[in-house]
């Protein structure tokens, strides 16, 4: 840094060089060009700053998205809540309408009363009809 000597020494310098009348045009063109050098620094600077929150900003989604991505990795995969397309559900007994002797009868083309009208013989043909099941797949019964 200039100290007042010297900024007196220049000073002189300056006014004999170029004289009483030019010095304060001089001083003038000196100061705007000082201002234009200070806005473009400032201008350098804020582009920068605003450069490196930018790049700060990417950083940290990109981390973010990483964790995310481990949580992910680590959590059990969810299981599917409705049977894919194409895919009939099993019904279990307990799930599926019981079957009564009248609704066996019209399966199996019997009537629902006995021939006779003897309410024992109805009960006897109830006990011989059969409950129609669900056939097992090949992979059920193995071929020995």
């Amino acid at each position: 840094m200039l100290s007042l000597p010297h900024l007196v020494v220049l000073f002189v310098v300056a006014l004999v060089i170029f004289g009483p009348e030019k010095l304060p045009e001089l001083a003038r063109m000196l100061g705007k060009a000082t201002g234009e050098f200070r806005k473009m620094t400032n201008d350098f600077r804020f582009a920068l700053e605003d450069e490196v929150r930018e790049l700060e900003r990417q950083t940290r989604i990109r981390e973010e998205e990483k964790a995310a991505a481990a949580r992910a990795a680590q959590a059990p995969p969810p299981l599917p809540e409705a049977p894919p397309d194409g895919v009939v559900p099993r019904e279990s007994p307990s799930e599926s309408a019981p079957i009564t002797t009248e609704t066996e009868n019209r399966i199996h083309g019997g009537s629902s009363a006995a021939p006779d009208g003897d309410a024992n013989s109805s009960n006897a043909s109830a006990e011989t009809v059969s409950v129609p099941h669900e056939k097992s797949s090949p992979e059920d019964n193995p071929v020995v």
